[in-house]
């Protein structure tokens, strides 16, 4: 029999709900970043907040919180955040990877409510103009008649795209290179340029002038379709590698347990930027392209990020520094 004292609470946490997200933001909102300034993620993050606060009215206070792949900025998110939108916290794809990296203090799921994923970037596969190979099966064909790691390849770090980007190549196609890994990626590029190791994932803004200007090789971008920066460059996976895909990811999430209307309307003013031209542009710029998919699919896909980089990780033996 249906007893409408025992729904009145649930009718007056829903009205609560939808009061609150009629009146937000009344306040400043910080947008929390897990990486220091000066940044791709942090300068996008400047971007979004700034296009978000003229279309809100509200000021978007970028807070910079770096260190350990981003696991820092999550935990503080995850542990003191309020559910009440005025905290948001832009994703890098470290929130997916740490989990098999490291131990957590927090659930890489269960503790974010996912609004959507803002924006994917590529990294390009380049290689020194000296080191033979012009495709991707040419760069397979050399190494499998090689020795297993006497071809070297540089990363930006332990457990950063560019390092994962060779790590998947590695799984799924059965090579075996010697990763050196450097603090950064531009200390990494410089010996690249010099000749020290002969392949690197770099993302597409970082490599692509040093491509145009013969100083480095273009092979083939990560992505699952080709960059709007590189079109001409193919990607791997239509290179001989089925299935083969790495992206940046910039997602925005608020703390678990945020009103539903208030994740809806952070969600249609992000839509609402990604659509602007200004802003698309600016993305244009970045080497990003726009995503904007709905809370449900950003979060379906954080969970396949997981999985993905789990198997990975596991069979590379990589561990977090």
């Amino acid at each position: 029999m249906f007893n409408k004292f025992k729904c009145l609470p649930i009718l007056l946490l829903a009205a609560f709900a939808t009061a609150q997200a009629q009146t937000y933001p009344a306040k400043p909102i910080r947008f929390m970043v897990g990486f220091p300034p000066g940044g791709t993620n942090d300068i996008l993050a400047r971007s979004l907040g700034h296009k978000l606060a003229e279309q809100m009215g509200q000021q978007f206070i970028i807070e910079n919180r770096g260190g350990a792949n981003t696991a820092i900025a999550s935990e503080m998110f995850a542990r003191t955040a309020a559910p009440d939108g005025y905290t948001i916290m832009l994703n890098a794809p470290g929130h997916a990877t740490n989990p098999s990296m490291m131990k957590l203090n927090f659930d890489s799921i269960r503790d974010f409510a996912f609004i959507t994923v803002a924006a994917e970037s590529q990294n390009l596969l380049v290689v020194h103009p000296s080191f033979p190979p012009r495709t991707v099966k040419e760069l397979i064909a050399l190494t499998k008649s090689r020795p297993p790691g006497e071809i070297n390849y540089g990363s930006s770090g332990v457990g950063t795209t560019v390092h994962l980007s060779a790590a998947l190549f590695e799984f799924m196609t059965g090579v075996k290179w010697t990763h050196i890994p450097y603090k950064g990626g531009g200390p990494a590029l410089i010996d690249l340029l010099a000749g020290q190791f002969s392949l690197y994932f770099g993302n597409v803004p970082t490599v692509i002038g040093h491509v145009r200007q013969n100083r480095l090789r273009a092979i083939a971008v990560s992505g699952s379709r080709r960059s709007s920066a590189a079109p001409e460059m193919p990607t791997i996976a239509e290179s001989g590698v089925p299935g083969y895909e790495v992206t940046t990811w910039y997602g925005v999430s608020a703390p678990a347990k945020t009103p539903r209307p208030i994740v809806d309307r952070l969600h249609s003013e992000i839509i609402k930027a990604l659509k602007s031209p200004d802003f698309a542009t600016r993305l244009k710029d970045q080497g990003a392209d726009p995503v904007g998919n709905s809370p449900e699919q950003a979060t379906a896909y954080v969970q396949s990020e997981i999985a993905k980089w789990a198997k990975v990780i596991k069979a590379a033996g990589i561990k977090g520094e």
